[in-house]
């Protein structure tokens, strides 16, 4: 595949702060790359400079093989977090105010069955549910054609019928042939959405590769998860266990034998959790805490 969005050496200072210090990376046509990154780590300013809200400092931005300009960034789809709407409109309304902003627009009929917004087209927009409006303001992201999109934690505060319902209408937008940038708190949407994910902290990219790759690079087999009182902390080093919340998290190979080793140091098994590493466990590895 061909990279849609290529970016090289991008950087962003305020004053004596650096937020965003020369990241790389490409997104390839058609996919969906996910911008992972706890507050404060310069995923939001990132964003803004490849949405055109925030000038680089350094750095280059290249869309579809040059340099982008003001007309790309007309052409792009964003999905704030919070956008505001004039109030009054029912949703079909809303649908035609945005796209009289367009000289090219996405027919009505095929907004609306994409995004699944007939059941409420004639409901003013300020009564809508959660779910309902995330689906209306992604429409909104659509209304131009465009070929990249940006969505902005899009299923925050939602229910997670509503994030599974929206994580359908992504991967159908995505396999019409469109592309997605996403920044998200939600680990397991990260991994299910995205096919490649940058993992920032402290304005760099400190992890940039697909899930999978990714798990398997930093992990064994399996974790063991116990209750934090179960090892003492000498315990800990010697089990090599890594604190999460109120649970300890052995990373091993070798669960059988793991497990037989914990039993002859006396440790209680009460409460233990075995599972495979996912994006959760990854981002705590990699930053030292947790996303959200």
């Amino acid at each position: 595949m061909n990279a849609i969005l290529e970016v090289s050496q991008l950087t962003k200072r305020f004053k004596n702060m650096t937020a965003v210090n020369g990241i790389e990376f490409s997104v390839e046509q058609g996919s969906c790359f996910g911008l992972l990154g706890p507050n404060g780590a310069g995923k939001t300013t990132t964003l803004e400079m490849l949405e055109g809200i925030v000038v680089p400092c350094d750095g280059r931005i290249l869309y579809k093989g040059r340099p982008i300009c003001k007309t790309d960034y007309q052409q792009l789809g964003i999905q704030f977090q919070h956008t505001s709407i004039q109030d009054h409109l029912t949703v079909k309304e809303t649908l035609s105010l945005f796209s009289s902003f367009y000289p090219d627009t996405m027919a009505m009929d095929e907004l609306v069955e994409l995004c699944q917004l007939s059941s409420f087209l004639n409901q003013d927009h300020r009564k809508l549910s959660g779910g309902q409006k995330q689906r209306l303001l992604l429409a909104l992201a659509l209304i131009n054609k465009p070929d990249l999109i940006f969505l902005d934690e899009p299923t925050t505060g939602l229910d997670p019928h509503s994030r599974r319902l929206f994580w359908q209408l992504i991967n159908r937008i995505k396999q019409s042939g469109k592309t997605i940038v996403l920044t998200t708190h939600y680990m397991d949407e990260a991994e299910f959405l995205c096919d490649t994910i940058a993992i920032m902290d402290k304005g760099e990219i400190i992890a940039l590769d697909t899930p999978r790759k990714l798990l398997t690079k930093h992990f064994h087999h399996s974790l063991l998860k116990l209750p934090d009182t179960a090892l003492t902390e000498q315990q800990r080093l010697t089990f090599n266990a890594k604190q999460q919340r109120d649970v300890v998290i052995i990373d091993t190979e070798h669960v059988e034998l793991t497990l037989t080793q914990l039993i002859d140091a006396g440790i209680p098994l009460t409460g233990l959790q075995v599972k495979s590493a996912n994006l959760d466990d990854l981002f705590l590895k990699l930053t030292g805490h947790n996303l959200g």
